[in-house]
């Protein structure tokens, strides 16, 4: 059967990934002030960055069109699977639901497509992408893979974030699962976690954003203590500040030995809301 992977720009790419065949990104659009581009391949974090401190940290971001994603699933291929930011924190995943209907009423129902809610952002769409393109090249069932890649979704999969500054999600009302005392400390570092909901929650704090990171990577050396990692991935993207996201991955293998590990420049889309000096980290487990 031949397949296609469509993701949103959410996803934070490896550098194999960007060269994968039957492979489409539905961009998200960034804006701050009077700037206003797609976030593909052309995006320049540096020059967003800028622009953004520019205009006071002021941005925000709107979700791909529903057509979009149905254009996306054009193509000669029996099955697409679709992968989007969680819902909690993006219109993205019913847009793309919506363009399955589109698509649908159009050519009718014989390609099986499939929209999986990532439950989270940045790195944990990139594990799944990696994860639903090896199902698919070994020849499992199309139900077999949404029910596995669900799964993984689900219970193998964990990200962690740790932040210079919360404004970006505070401004854009992406903060609503976070507790109003933890609002007033919004100077405060946090290090916080995505659910098993696709929500956002509160895992520590401190003072500077150096032991705010290495408390973040004791929690996940903690999440991970006594797995198997050698076959799985650790992914650590960041927003212009490579050294920190090289430090923070060497924190977290000094006590957990991940077979492998990515370092990843954000997308356009988490670098506006990790902002400048952000680190995401995301693993399979």
């Amino acid at each position: 059967m031949s397949f296609k992977i469509v993701v949103d720009s959410c996803c934070d790419l490896t550098e194999e990934m960007k060269a994968w065949n039957d492979f489409v990104i539905v961009p998200l659009t960034l804006e701050t002030g009077d700037y206003r581009i797609l976030d593909d391949e052309n995006f320049d974090q540096d020059d967003f960055i800028s622009r953004v401190h520019d205009n006071n940290g002021a941005a925000k971001s709107a979700c791909p069109s529903p057509d979009a994603f149905k254009s996306a699933y054009e193509g000669d291929y029996d099955e697409v699977y679709v992968l989007t930011i969680t819902d909690k924190l993006s219109g993205t995943y019913n847009s793309a639901l919506q363009g399955k209907m589109l698509y649908e009423e159009e050519f009718g129902g014989d390609k099986k497509i499939h929209v999986f809610n990532s439950l989270a952002t940045s790195g944990i769409e990139t594990l799944t992408a990696e994860h639903i393109k090896n199902l698919a090249e070994s020849g499992t069932d199309f139900d077999e893979i949404v029910r596995d890649t669900e799964d993984f979704i689900l219970n193998h999969t964990g990200l962690y974030f740790c932040l210079e500054s919360l404004d970006a999600l505070k401004q854009n009302g992406r903060l609503f699962a976070l507790a109003a005392t933890v609002l007033q400390k919004i100077r405060v570092k946090l290090v916080c976690r995505r659910t098993q909901e696709g929500n956002i929650s509160l895992s520590g704090q401190d003072f500077t954003i150096n032991r705010a990171m290495i408390k973040m990577a004791n929690f996940i050396k903690n999440e991970v203590d006594g797995k198997d990692l050698s076959d799985k991935k650790l992914i650590v993207s960041y927003v212009c500040c490579e050294e920190r996201a090289k430090l923070v991955a060497q924190k977290i293998t000094d006590g957990a030995k991940f077979g492998s590990v990515e370092i990843l420049k954000a997308s356009g889309l988490n670098s506006l809301y990790a902002s400048d000096g952000g680190i995401i980290v995301s693993f399979s487990i």
